[in-house]
């Protein structure tokens, strides 16, 4: 479990880069919050944690990614992770499937995977061709190495406030909340956006209960999505103490819909 908590705190750094919180008294004297920077940080924490593992006289973890296609930011995006992955002393492998492969033949390569006990993490990296169901796949990866957290027993149980992996843009934004010091008991907080990897994870953590298993943020939270009209989240966002933008959409929330003094988390790269 340590070395699959160390390959979740990489994947967790890999997503803090993507995101840029702003918080202020009032809006002069706006604050910007570097992601990058709290990345890094997490980054120097898994390393620590790697090397006390290995010098513990335990295997150094190893991460397994799966890449299907041809997807030019796939391919970045999975460079980048695999390079993170060696920066903290994690051993990792790309496997690389053309885009024709048939979905039967991408579960038998998940199942050898998930039985080969040199792999501690496993992720499929999305999307996935049209022909391919991606639920299907995320579900066939063993809940136990799902390093994006995609599996239904992982989601459940991060609906029911228990330990779970939990996806890496999500526990990013918490990560940046809790480490900045924004207050989220009774506040009030608005996601915009619910895809089901991103959006809905988020206002999942940030309403749930403080005092269970896996501790939520006790925020009231408002979800918004594509179907909510704009003066409607102008409404919503204006009373937010916290606004979480994960639609994936450039200047859906801006300035004017903001009150002065809450803190804003744009997440600028939203892949799902």
């Amino acid at each position: 479990m340590a070395a699959l908590r160390s390959l979740r705190k990489l994947c967790q750094h890999s997503q803090h880069h993507a995101c840029k919180l702003h918080t202020s008294a009032a809006r002069q004297a706006a604050v910007v919050i570097s992601g990058k920077k709290l990345a890094w940080q997490i980054r120097e924490e898994a390393r620590a944690d790697v090397e006390k593992w290995v010098i513990a006289g335990h295997k150094r973890p190893h991460l397994s990614v799966v890449l299907v296609g041809d997807n030019p930011a796939s391919h970045s995006y999975v460079l980048n992770k695999t390079r993170a992955a060696a920066d903290v002393g994690i051993s990792s492998e790309t496997i690389l499937k053309h885009s024709d492969i048939s979905e039967e033949e991408l579960l038998d390569l998940i199942y050898k995977l998930n039985t080969d006990h040199r792999v501690d993490g496993l992720l499929v990296q999305l999307p996935l061709p049209d022909h391919i169901d991606e639920r299907a796949i995320c579900n066939a990866v063993s809940p136990t190495k799902d390093v994006d957290g995609f599996h239904v027993v992982n989601v459940g149980r991060m609906c029911l406030d228990q330990s779970a992996m939990l996806p890496a843009t999500p526990w990013g934004v918490m990560e940046i909340i809790k480490r900045t010091g924004i207050p989220t008991l009774g506040k009030n907080v608005v996601v915009a956006g619910r895809s089901k990897n991103v959006g809905m994870p988020i206002a999942m953590l940030l309403h749930t209960d403080g005092r269970h298993e896996r501790p939520g943020g006790d925020a009231t939270v408002t979800i918004s999505h594509r179907y909510t009209p704009k003066e409607q989240l102008r409404h919503h966002t204006k009373i937010a103490d916290i606004v979480v933008a994960a639609a994936g959409i450039p200047n859906l929330i801006t300035a004017d819909m903001i009150k002065e003094g809450a803190a804003m988390i744009a997440l600028r790269l939203c892949f799902c």
